[in-house]
Parts: structure tokens; sequence; C-alpha cells
């Protein structure tokens, strides 16, 4: 099945419905236009020369244009190449070089990033611009009719979005997904959510990330898409104004909105559930959560590489604050209704299911991935026997609910974005007096996970915690600098000269087990 097939189909049956509300921009636009135009950006990118898996790049921000462009990849063959836009211009330069895509469309607001991609990334590419201060290079496009003499053949198992996520090496990699794999996580979501034809759903989280299959998902159903890009009033006025059902959050989300000084003057009564990700949510949290919005609460746990794979149900979260399985808000719940998991040891053989033994999780699930894109080798590390090793280390009980304990990648979820230590460590390493540095989470009220550095100077040299968060400041993105920075003399390691960085994470996350 083409992802744009169900686009098609309530471009019959309901036309004029809304499909898309963007807040930002007060613009709204039906089925049927959404797919016009879908069609014309399609037909458009074909005139230009582009063919069937032809990469297509997109820098913007949540913006109704850019659903508009994953459906005309969906409709022609190509792969759409979602940029973060948060990331630093050089390293969007090596997503660039990876990816090769021949078409960047760019949004406005990061034609001064654009700007400085140019002279980074000698690539032939066409650069396009989106937005009220651009030069309208894809409105352009999208205004102009589809050409009938465009056919495509496009399959349930052709590869039609890379979404770049960082790895152990430090540098992003393309997690290449199908037609087929998107609808099968669609399907695990659909379970989960227990979507309803009359739901409306907002979109807060960034369209570059795996989430906007979420908000995709909504739209095969049938149910409008509101657009935001993130604020905890305009969240709350959306929800109010546009009877808004569903979204996906994370713990500090709900929080920030949870703290508006007008929450209780807004009418959130349309609510019917919101899913949380990015890690347990602490109980304090969930019982205020349930207090406060007048619906359902749901946990997911996935990655970009396999969409959502276990999900903690409405029901496991209302019986753990009634009293029954508390301990289960820990946990990141069971397998999704399309998905196998187990928790294995190093040969793929099931750790006891007693709640001690630790083990991988691993996935299987037509939700995977394809592999990474054109790194062969790498897949096949991470996928054997068509079973996915996440890198997340976990226990599980006797009915199957999983506790992950440790993360094998290092990977920091802070405020629900995966931040790589590797990347922040290669940072640090900029300043020429550090000798050894090492980077954790640690526990964070407001976000989950801060980022922490553990620094040791080379011998004579000095410096101070400020200077070190401004110089990884200079390469990373705000949200991936160090937050604190600890020196030390000398830092744990393994008889083969490995880091030891769960003895340095161990003090931080002990104490708040203590203090539960």
């Amino acid at each position: 099945m083409n992802l744009v097939d169900p686009l098609k189909k309530w471009s019959e049956l309901t036309p004029d419905t809304e499909a898309i509300i963007d807040i930002d921009r007060d613009i709204r636009i039906s089925f049927r236009d959404l797919l016009k135009r879908s069609l014309s950006v399609a037909s458009g990118l074909s005139e230009m020369g582009l063919k069937k898996g032809d990469r297509v790049a997109i820098l913007s921000s949540n913006r109704i244009e850019f659903f508009e462009i994953y459906y005309a990849c969906a409709i022609a063959g190509f792969i759409a190449q979602p940029i973060n836009w948060r990331l630093a211009p050089a390293e969007i330069s090596r997503i660039l070089e990876d990816g090769k895509p021949l078409v960047l469309i760019c949004e406005d607001q990061f034609l001064d990033v654009q700007k400085k991609i140019k002279t980074i990334a000698r690539l032939p590419i066409t650069y396009l611009e989106l937005g009220h201060s651009s030069d309208q290079t894809y409105e352009n496009l999208a205004l102009g009719n589809e050409n009938p003499e465009n056919t495509y053949e496009v399959y349930a198992d052709d590869p039609v979005l890379i979404l770049y996520t960082g790895g152990t090496t430090g540098l992003s990699k393309g997690a290449l997904h199908t037609h087929h794999s998107l609808y099968m996580g669609m399907i695990n979501q659909t379970v989960a959510e227990r979507i309803v034809p009359t739901d409306v759903y907002m979109l807060t989280g960034q369209m570059f990330h795996i989430p906007v299959a979420l908000a995709m998902n909504y739209l095969a159903h049938g149910c409008p898409c509101v657009l935001i890009n993130f604020e905890a009033e305009k969240a709350l006025k959306a929800i109010e104004q546009e009877k808004v059902s569903a979204f996906l959050g994370i713990t500090t989300m709900l929080n920030w909105m949870m703290a508006s000084e007008n929450f209780e003057n807004y009418d959130l009564s349309s609510l019917r559930n919101i899913q949380y990700g990015g890690g347990p949510m602490a109980a304090s949290v969930v019982k205020a959560a349930l207090d406060s919005f007048p619906c359902t609460l749901i946990q997911g746990y996935g990655q970009t590489e396999g969409m959502t794979m276990t999900f903690l149900s409405q029901e496991d979260h209302d019986n753990a604050i009634k009293g029954k399985n508390k301990q289960r808000l820990n946990s990141c719940g069971r397998e999704g209704f399309v998905t196998r998991l187990k928790v294995a040891d190093p040969d793929g053989n099931p750790v006891p299911k007693d709640g001690k033994a630790s083990g991988e999780i691993v996935i299987k699930s037509e939700a995977n991935m394809l592999g990474y894109w054109q790194k062969p080798d790498l897949t096949k590390e991470i996928i054997k026997d068509g079973w996915m090793w996440t890198g997340d280390i976990a226990t599980w009980d006797d009915e199957g609910y999983v506790y992950i304990i440790d993360r094998a990648k290092d990977m920091i979820i802070s405020g629900g974005e995966n931040i790589y230590s590797t990347q922040v460590e290669a940072a640090i390493y900029n300043h020429p007096g550090v000798l050894e540095c090492a980077v954790i989470g640690v526990p964070d009220e407001e976000w989950g996970e801060s980022v922490k550095a553990v620094v040791v100077m080379k011998p004579g040299e000095i410096s101070s915690e400020q200077e070190i968060i401004d110089i990884a400041r200079e390469s990373l993105a705000s949200y991936q600098k160090p937050k604190s920075v600890d020196f030390l003399d000398t830092l744990p390691k393994a008889p083969t000269g490995k880091i030891l960085k769960r003895e340095l994470r161990a003090p931080y996350w002990d104490s708040r087990s203590k203090n539960v």
C-alpha cells in the first residue's frame, strides 16, 4: 500500500473535510486540496528530472507544505530526507553529503543556514524556497498542474523516508523506511491509541522526527491534524479551539501545560487520550496529569529505526495510580500489536522473565526499518535473522512488561530529544586543554535527563564549567550542549581502557532511587 492511498480515499469520500490546520499560519487545507497540491509537487519534481529513488531534502519547521512534500515523494517514488533544523550547518552538510539529495526545499527562516550549507556541501543540489519571505520557487511548483503523462510505479516495499539519527560513532546515520514499514508502525499505533473516526490529532513534535508517522496515521483514518510548533499556551488554545482529542507529548510538555497560569480556564473536554514518550513518567506527574487532563494516558517506547515498539496501556496507568502494580509506571510496557519482543543475552536467547536478569531489547517487526542508508555493514550488526538489536538494556517480568535499566549506546534523552554522548564529547575535545571527557545523562526534574560532562584536564591546564559549555556550543545545537560539568583527576576505566560511564552515572541515579 502506498502512503498516499488513504489521502486519495478521503479526497473522494470527504473532499471538503479539513485535513490539516496550521495554527502558526492560520491556514487550513482540505483532503482534496492537500492531494491536489501533492500531485502538483510530484509532477514538478519529476519534470525537473527526478527519478524513482532520488532523495528530496526538507529543511523546515512544522507547516502544511511539509506534508505535501512527504506525500509527493510517496506518489512519485522519491525518498523524503527531512533535516533536523536544530543541528549545526556542518552536521546538516554531512547528512546531505550522505543522502545526496537532488533537491533541497528550504523554509525562509533557514535561508541563512542554507547559505552556509552551500559553502560546505559541494553537491549538485537544486534549491527551492518556501515561505512568505522566500523566492516562491516551491509555491510555483505546488500551484502547477499535475501532468497526466506522468505515471509512477511505486510499491509497498519501496523506500519512502530517511530519518537521520546519531550513533555510537558520533556521526548521523539514516534509518530507511518503506511504505510498508511505516504502515505497520501505524497499525501498532492504531491499536494502542484506539483511534476513532471522530478524532482530531495535534502534532506537537517536529516533522523531521518519526512521530510525523503518527500524524499521518490519523490522516489515514480521515481525521484532521492540527499542526503547531509547540508552546504550552499555544497548545492549550489549539486543543480548545480545534477540539483536539489526542496528541503525543513528552513529560516536559505536559508539565509546561499544567503550569500555565490560565490552565484551568481552557476547555479541554475534547481530549480522549494523551501518549507520552522519551522515558517513564514519575508517578507524581502521572497522577497530576490524570487529575488535570480529562483523558487517558499511554506511554510508547520506540526508536527511529522501529517506530513505537512497546506500550504501557491506559489501564496500566489507571491501575497504578489506584495502587495496583504501581511498579509498572517504571516500565515501558509490553510489545505492540505487530511487534515481537524479547530481552536477550548476547547469543539471542531470552533471559529469564524474573525482573532481575538483564539483556538487550530485541525486536522483530515489519515496522522495523529496511536498514541504514548506504551502510550495509552497520545494518548487519543491528539486524540479525530478522531481529533488530536496539542497544537498550532491560529486564522483563513474567507478564512481559519491560524495564529499561541502561542504554548500551549511551544515548541521553532530554526533553524528548535524543542526544548522543559521542557527539558532545567530540565537541568538548575541541578544547586544547582537555585530556579526557565522558558525557552522561543525569536526572533532571524538568527534562527527564540533562547532559553532564565529566572532564579531565591535561597536566598544568585549567578550565571552567562555562568555558567547556561554550566550546561545546560552537559545534552543537543548544539542546545538545552540557548543562553541567564536573572536573576529575582521572576517569574510571575497565582493564581494556574503556571508560566506565556506568560508574559515573551511578551516584546520580542511585541516589534518586533511594529517594523514591
